[in-house]
């Protein structure tokens, strides 16, 4: 699988205008995705949520602001502005954001073997 990428190469961009917040929902942006993994931009709206899912990888949150719990297998981790949590494979987990909050997703794929 090729790169793909949603911003320019060799470029400092600013997070905050990399997207736009929809009221009452959740947007969101690939930054950049190959077979290794994918970077993606997101942002809740108060009161918005991922429901509870599992991934077969790695995932890491990193919390540019505001403030999500996340619920990772059955447990809660209060997530604030500044802070990073990692989502291990295969473990249910949800994402809930009591307040507007943006999150910097990266998912972390194992190498296929050969």
């Amino acid at each position: 699988m090729a790169t793909t990428s949603t911003i320019a190469p060799g470029e400092a961009l600013q997070l905050s205008g990399l997207i736009t917040p929809t009221p009452h929902g959740i947007a969101s942006r690939i930054l950049s995705k190959n077979a290794g993994g994918s970077l993606t931009l997101f942002a809740f709206d108060a009161g918005q949520g991922l429901a509870e899912h599992t991934a077969p990888f790695d995932a890491i949150v990193m919390v540019l602001d505001g403030t999500f719990t996340l619920t990772i297998g059955g447990e809660a981790v209060i997530a604030p502005a500044g802070s990073v949590v990692r989502m291990p494979a295969n473990v249910p987990h949800a994402v809930d954001a009591p307040e507007p909050a943006r999150m910097l997703l990266t998912m972390l794929r194992e190498p296929k073997s050969a």
